[in-house]
């Protein structure tokens, strides 16, 4: 399970740094998204990566907050459909509204938190450390 998380976390570092660089970028995935089946998408990729992060939060390094980000995020996802087109076409107009540097901003929270689920999953030497420890034991 480590390896599709790896690849979420990557992604979405990767979208965010492209995010702070193109903000503009973002505004199409927005815009897009704000569809009835841009919204049944991104619920459904929502509670996808919800369901990776659950199952791989127990072998992280970083267990109770992936946890807890799954299960946001898997919930997030079952919500996203009953947001409607109008709630999400009025977020991403005030997002927008904010300016470049707010967006910008967002796309690097964005990109912290690919890097922190990467990190968190990666076999580093931590992970080495408590198996180590656990063989001895």
């Amino acid at each position: 399970m480590r390896t599709p998380a790896l690849l979420t976390g990557l992604l979405i570092l990767v979208l965010g740094v492209l995010g702070v660089i193109v903000p503009e970028a973002m505004l199409l995935v927005g815009r897009w998204s704000a569809t009835p089946a841009g919204l049944l998408v991104a619920g459904f990729v929502r509670v996808a990566i919800g369901l990776v992060l659950l199952g791989v939060a127990r072998e992280s390094r970083y267990p109770i907050a992936l946890y807890v980000l799954g299960a946001f995020t898997f919930l997030a996802g079952l919500a996203t459909p009953l947001f409607g087109v109008d709630r999400a076409i009025a977020i991403l107009d005030w997002w927008t509204a904010q300016g470049r540097a707010f967006m910008r901003l967002w796309c690097l929270v964005v990109a912290a938190l690919g890097f922190f689920i990467a990190f968190a999953v990666i076999d580093g030497h931590g992970a080495m450390v408590r198996r180590r420890r656990a063989a001895s034991s």
